[in-house]
């Protein structure tokens, strides 16, 4: 029902935020754009058909949104690091008569959020966006998203040769987190762990070699 899409990379600022990573990575990143209705800027990273990386800050030009920013953005602070993994929503034989996001919506916790519409260039989509701006679990359960027709920036990005290696998940309700994301998503990349704080990590194959981001 769900596959992994992408993962957020949060910055103070935008500029700053993509140099380091793509010091880290060994490669550049691509210009993204702008969410208006979140007030967020980003930079974009492929990591193979169908999967990308952003960076991600608020914009210092866009005026604040109605509601708290995705990825709980208003309360980041720090070097730029993983923030948040969104999964995408597939068709699935065992919820009939629902449109992918709208049935892995229904299966996923408290806290979700509602989907909202999000447009840019050719790009189509829906996404559950917590009214907290705090996704479940600490931030560690995947922010849900649906895509609209074909375009997809994994696709349309230039491929640098990076590619995810691990997600790793640490939470110190490790059991409950591996439960409620068991019936939606199967991926050997995800690695859910013990641990006393939330945090989240991920590990990929670059041309520099492996690299850690977290």
């Amino acid at each position: 029902m769900l596959c992994f899409d992408h993962l957020a990379i949060a910055a103070e600022a935008l500029a700053s935020g993509a140099a380091m990573i793509a010091e880290t990575l060994g490669v550049p990143l691509e210009p993204g754009g702008t969410h208006p209705s979140m007030g967020t800027h980003n930079r974009l990273l492929s990591l193979g058909p169908g999967e990308y990386l952003e960076v991600i800050a608020i914009d210092p030009a866009a005026p604040p949104p109605p509601q708290p920013r995705w990825f709980a953005l208003d309360d980041f602070s720090g070097p730029p690091r993983p923030r948040a993994w969104i999964a995408r929503a597939e068709a699935h034989e065992a919820v009939q008569n629902a449109a992918p996001l709208d049935a892995a919506l229904a299966l996923a916790p408290s806290g979700i959020g509602r989907p909202m519409d999000f447009a840019r260039g050719d790009l189509r989509w829906s996404m559950a966006v917590p009214e907290s701006g705090w996704l479940p679990y600490d931030g560690l359960f995947p922010a849900l998203i649906g895509w609209h027709g074909t375009a997809h920036p994994g696709d349309t990005l230039p491929d640098r040769g990076v590619r995810l290696r691990w997600l790793v998940l640490s939470h110190p309700d490790a059991g409950a987190l591996r439960a409620v994301l068991a019936p939606l998503i199967t991926d050997a990349r995800l690695v859910i762990t013990l641990g006393g704080e939330p945090s989240l990590a991920a590990e990929f194959d670059t041309p520099l070699g492996p690299r850690i981001l977290a």
